[in-house]
């Protein structure tokens, strides 16, 4: 099959709702092939994956390196020194890329994310709801602000917010709302925004592992308010550490790169409070020289998952994550599963993730428990100034309301694959993870003996 003749509409059918034939052409079942592999290789017998490398990451090739000498040798190597260097071009090509009207260039995530929650005028005595079940510096962009991260549960399905608890938690403090896109895969933003318009809120995405993804038509970061990005050297777009904020709203984007650029406006007066969160030109040549075959990564990540997901519905105990109605594209920076115990005669995540690793495929747990149960919560609670902007019933009840059992499901269950790399492969790579998973499930009368 040619590599073009997928949409990425349809490739996220497949991914999503199982439709095969598109795309395992060629590659039968593990059954098919190696019925006879019977036993585990954590127990001796012959892995599925022997001595085989999966493509490296972050990617480099001879156009980053141009771009990096080119930098260099230009002596331009702070975004101020010029108008037109790197970090203005990246700027102008990645909103260009993400269908966004501007773009500004952040020294992380976070750093975006927390440029995003002071541009907006949030801060102590204000709330914003996000995820549990996300790197700590989502909450960091919050408390950085003085404001209060307010954590709500997971859809256990699609590791994503669950919009119905949102509501829930919304108070008469609450400001913004920050969805996740876990995995690079899009939240239900139909329901986050309808509750967000109904109850005059903020929406700022963090998007920080779903670059190119597409929901409902349009990409992750251009349906919030605004929307964050990270560059870290593990994300499909990477630098090393990075960020990047999009949005359409022209004074909202002037506010961010003026709180960004510690707090002196494009005019060049110092205006507001702000942190330097400038963006380096070295950074963003890095970047430049990966645009070229950035959309050939993402396509080729979501055929790669398409044929994933079709080969592993019909193996019990292992399902891929959900994707909501409207998901066009992810941008699978994880790959990700739950490990129900129950279809594996009952044995603990732990033994089959030794199992697969022996078999050559090594799977994560990813996240060891969700930030409500993280000591944080103690430690800004006995600070002066959250028992000076919040009342004592105000944070007894915060303390109460900070469990999420669908996140400890989650944490519990989470089997995925680090896909920036891997996920880059070839049908046959893939293919090696569908075999040892299912040969992992064939024997798992062995897994209690590893």
């Amino acid at each position: 099959m040619d590599k073009t003749s997928l949409t990425r509409r349809g490739l996220l059918a497949a991914a999503s709702a199982g439709t095969i034939a598109a795309v395992s052409h060629s590659i039968p079942a593990y059954a098919n092939i190696t019925k006879k592999a019977s036993k585990l290789a954590a127990l001796g017998g012959r892995p599925v994956r022997k001595n085989k490398s999966w493509p490296r990451w972050p990617h480099w090739d001879q156009e980053v390196i141009d771009s990096v000498v080119k930098t260099t040798k230009s002596r331009i190597w702070c975004r101020i020194q010029s108008s037109s260097g790197t970090v203005p071009t990246f700027e102008k090509k990645f909103a260009e890329l993400t269908g966004a009207k501007f773009c500004v260039a952040t020294g992380s995530g976070t750093q975006a994310l927390h440029t995003c929650v002071e541009a907006l005028g949030i801060g102590p005595g204000d709330e914003v709801i996000t995820s549990p079940y996300t790197d700590p510096g989502t909450i960091a962009s919050i408390l950085a602000a003085r404001a209060l991260p307010v954590l709500a549960d997971l859809d256990r399905q699609s590791y994503q917010l669950d919009p119905a608890d949102v509501e829930k938690k919304i108070t008469e403090n609450t400001r913004a709302i920050m969805p996740v896109h876990m995995m690079g895969q899009p939240c239900n933003m139909q329901e986050i925004s309808q509750i967000a318009r109904k109850h005059n809120l903020k929406v700022i995405e963090d998007a920080c592992q779903a670059h190119l993804a597409e929901y409902q038509g349009k990409q992750l970061g251009t349906i919030g308010d605004v929307g964050c990005f990270s560059f870290q050297s593990s994300k499909t777009l990477a630098c090393g550490e990075g960020g990047g904020i999009i949005g359409d709203d022209e004074e909202l984007m002037d506010r961010c790169y003026t709180v960004h650029n510690h707090g002196t406006s494009r005019r060049g007066r110092t205006e507001v409070a702000g942190p330097k969160y400038r963006m380096n030109e070295f950074e963003a040549a890095v970047l430049l020289g990966q645009l070229s075959g950035v959309r050939e990564r993402f396509l080729r990540r979501n055929r790669n998952a398409a044929y994933l997901t079709s080969r592993l519905k019909d193996i019990p105990g292992i399902v891929p994550q959900k994707l909501y109605e409207g998901t066009t594209s992810g941008s699978f920076y994880l790959y990700a599963t739950s490990y129900l115990k129950e279809h594996f005669d009952g044995v603990e995540r732990a033994k089959f993730l030794k199992a697969m690793a022996a078999e050559g495929v090594s799977l994560s747990p990813y996240i060891r428990q969700g930030l409500h149960r993280e000591p944080w919560i103690d430690h800004i609670l006995s600070q002066n100034v959250y028992k000076k902007m919040f009342s004592e019933q105000r944070l007894r009840s915060y303390r109460e309301q900070c469990v999420c059992p669908n996140c400890d499901r989650v944490c519990q269950e989470m089997a995925m694959i680090w896909a920036s790399g891997p996920l880059l492969g070839t049908t046959e790579d893939m293919a090696d993870i569908a075999d040892a998973i299912e040969k992992v499930y064939e024997n798992r009368d062995q897994l209690r003996s590893i």
